[in-house]
């Protein structure tokens, strides 16, 4: 079984939001939105050649992805630019629905996150970006 399609099963059957799986080795998380990626960044841990699988992938997440150096992601929900962000750094994209962006939580408009990263120099600078902006949500 290879690991996209396991982390694609570990993401169903224990009902995760995201889940990093490579060769046996799994990690995963129950918290919504992009949270769950920055504490798999913050871990030091190299996900290098993981594999992803995701309820929804914006290009927030996508950014994210980059960084902890996936080598695929699955997304029940991608968008747009989160499918070309991924694809544009070689990593390999499967999903369910492409949307053109990624709607917030009360489904009036479109994800703080996805739209504070458009335009982000580099993922990196995403990644403040981000940090950022969770940051003014929280507050």
């Amino acid at each position: 079984m290879n690991n996209l399609y396991k982390a694609k099963n570990v993401l169903s059957e224990k009902g995760c939001t995201c889940v990093l799986y490579k060769d046996g080795e799994e990690y995963s998380s129950h918290s919504r939105g992009v949270k769950p990626l920055i504490d798999f960044l913050e871990t030091g841990k190299s996900f290098k050649g993981f594999s992803a699988a995701d309820k929804t992938v914006g290009a927030g997440a996508a950014h994210l992805y980059i960084l902890l150096h996936v080598s695929a992601v699955y997304a029940r929900v991608i968008s747009e630019e989160g499918k070309r962000l991924l694809e544009q750094n070689n990593i390999s994209v499967e999903y369910d629905n492409l949307v053109p962006f990624i709607i917030n939580r009360s489904g009036d408009g479109p994800c703080p996150i996805e739209t504070a990263v458009k335009g982000a120099d580099s993922s990196g600078c995403a990644l403040n970006i981000i940090k950022q902006t969770l940051a003014k949500l929280k507050g």
